[in-house]
């Protein structure tokens, strides 16, 4: 990488109590670029007594974060929000390098995740309490909102910049020091914006990158179990979620868990087909559908399949698929080998069960093997695995239904329900459907719903907690009740 700072990214370091951190013994792994399989960075594998190091980081810094008003705190994330974007471009590159998406989606994510640090720069000033009429007319009571304590933090590979930022910008402006441990697949971004945070002014240890892949489990069970971390937060699958959060009660830790989602994506009769196909376009191929809450499922009222398929076999034609840091590049590559084969299995299980593919099906191999052809199949069984899987792909599957209550219990049969999708021009319909949808949110003729001022969360085994918005800090802060008695 070519970057025009190059003291964002340090050999062999990860991030601790403000400086670059260099075990003198130890083991290391390497970070691939996932266009090439080739490697970009050698990083440190931290252990368990390195960890360690993070948490008394984060304890002596505990007390003057929670101390600094919170003004001068939104001065600090102002600051940090302005170095991201002064450093867009070389970290728009660190995150296609790693994570292997085309350069414009990681400029918008630069944006995005910057974004946090701008707005809850706001609400750091904004931390307030209330005044509560007692039962009693002999006393007053009163509450405050207290910084929770340390916080530890794993964040996944897909949203390197912006999973950090929408965490930590809401801790900070509540006065609590995090401990990061990002995907070993993407560390070099939360490394960078480490970097960023410190040059802002924030004090020493109020941010810690621990950087580990042989060591991941150790380093979980230290940020979910460990007394001096008052709250954890993490992005990732259901599976690793309810075990994390299964450790985290040994502390009886606060948490916020976005897990899986499997988004049910609906186009009704009377939906504006332009507008539908742009938003099933937006929303099921960012970042090659790798996002938690891009579209898994499509359903498609019967009396406009036939016109849906074929507007979105012609968009989809149009992609060019390749290197993210080749710049006609619109679909990148998968995060891995592994990734492909996970498509490439429930494309053969749509088959399997009836399903045609009409565009796509098959591992780019003359790519490379992370990359995987833009897809799509149709009459696919309600048995399919990519019905009750999150495929995290390319690859989109067509359902018909033929009523609205047919089409909400399909959509509502699935144990999570983080994101969900509907186009309609009825807007009697739209209160009905958006209403009626079991999931933490629903975009009513629009496929982006990810906003800095919207609360990002699921419901049943999507997870717990919310995230961004004016309510994202209170996931950061406890109440205290005081009750005074004025009767001496």
């Amino acid at each position: 990488m070519q970057l025009k700072d190059q003291s964002l990214i340090q050999p062999d370091s990860a991030f601790i109590n403000g400086k670059w951190y260099r075990p003198e013994s130890g083991i290391y792994f390497d970070v691939i670029n996932p266009a090439t399989s080739l490697p970009v960075a050698r990083l440190p594998d931290l252990d368990e007594g390195q960890c360690l190091e993070a948490v008394h980081a984060a304890v002596n810094a505990a007390a003057q974060l929670r101390n600094t008003p919170g003004k001068q705190r939104a001065e600090i994330l102002r600051r940090w929000c302005n170095l991201m974007h002064e450093a867009s471009d070389d970290l728009a590159a660190i995150i296609t390098a790693e994570n292997g998406k085309p350069l414009a989606e990681a400029q918008g994510e630069v944006a995005y995740a910057s974004s946090f640090l701008e707005w809850f720069s706001g609400e750091a000033s904004r931390i307030d309490g209330a005044v509560y009429q007692a039962s009693d007319p002999a006393n007053r009571i009163v509450t405050i909102k207290q910084p929770v304590g340390i916080v530890g933090i794993i964040t996944p590979w897909n949203f390197p910049a912006a999973m950090i930022t929408r965490k930590v910008g809401a801790a900070i402006a509540a006065g609590c020091p995090c401990i990061i441990k990002p995907a070993a697949e993407t560390p070099l971004t939360a490394l960078a914006i480490a970097h960023l945070a410190h040059q802002a002014g924030l004090i020493a240890g109020a941010l810690n990158i621990v950087t580990t892949l042989v060591h991941t489990q150790i380093v979980g069970k230290m940020l979910t179990q460990h007394p001096s971390i008052r709250k954890f937060s993490f992005t990732g699958s259901t599976a690793v979620g309810k075990l994390l959060a299964a450790q985290c009660m040994t502390t009886m830790k606060k948490i916020s868990l976005e897990l899986g989602g499997n988004a049910p994506f609906i186009v009704f009769n009377d939906a504006d087909i332009k507008k539908a196909v742009d938003g099933i376009i937006s929303c099921k191929f960012r970042l090659s559908g790798q996002t938690c809450v891009c579209a898994n499922r499509l359903y498609v009222q019967s009396g406009i399949h036939d016109q849906i398929v074929e507007a979105l076999v012609i968009r989809i034609n149009q992609f060019r698929l390749g290197p993210g840091d080749q710049p006609e590049t619109t679909l990148g590559p998968l995060i891995s080998k592994k990734a492909t084969e996970k498509v490439a299995a429930h494309t053969e299980d749509a088959v399997k069960r009836g399903g045609r593919v009409v565009t796509g099906g098959k591992v780019a191999s003359e790519l490379g093997e992370a990359f995987f052809q833009p897809t799509v199949i149709t009459n696919v069984s309600p048995e399919a695995l990519c019905a009750r899987e999150e495929t995290f792909g390319p690859f989109l599957p067509i359902f018909t239904f033929e009523t609205e209550e047919e089409v909400v219990q399909l959509a509502n049969s699935t144990d999570v329900g983080l994101a969900g999708y509907f186009f309609t021009e009825n807007a009697s319909r739209a209160w009905r459907v958006a209403e009626s949808l079991e999931v933490g949110m629903v975009g009513v003729n629009t496929g982006l719903i990810s906003d800095v001022a919207s609360p990002f969360g699921g419901i049943k085994e999507s997870g717990q907690g919310r995230e961004g918005s004016k309510i994202g800090i209170d996931e950061y802060l406890e109440v205290k009740s005081m009750t005074f008695a004025i009767n001496n």
